[in-house]
C-alpha cells in the first residue's frame, strides 16, 4: 500500500528502510523523502515505522528465548 503518494513510497519501502537502520521519521525523510512535501503521510509513515520496529523487537526476543 502506498503511504506517501508525493514520493511514491510504500509500506514495504518503509519496512526495508527500518531494516537498514532507520529509526525515526527524520531518518525516513532523509532516506526516502517521505513526508517531505505535503506531510499528510507523516502519521501513516510513523505507524509503519513503529509496526516494523515492534516486529523486529519481537523477533529479537524470540531469538533470545524471551517471551514477549
Amino acid at each position: 500500500m502506498y503511504v506517501c503518494n508525493c514520493a511514491g513510497i510504500t509500506e514495504r519501502d518503509i519496512h526495508e528502510a527500518v531494516d537498514r537502520g532507520a529509526s525515526s521519521l527524520r531518518d525516513l525523510r532523509r532516506e526516502l523523502n517521505v513526508a517531505a512535501d505535503c506531510c499528510q503521510c507523516a502519521c501513516d509513515a510513523k505507524r509503519c515505522l513503529r509496526e516494523r520496529q515492534s516486529m523486529m523487537e519481537e523477533v529479537s526476543l524470540k531469538d533470545l528465548g524471551v517471551a514477549a
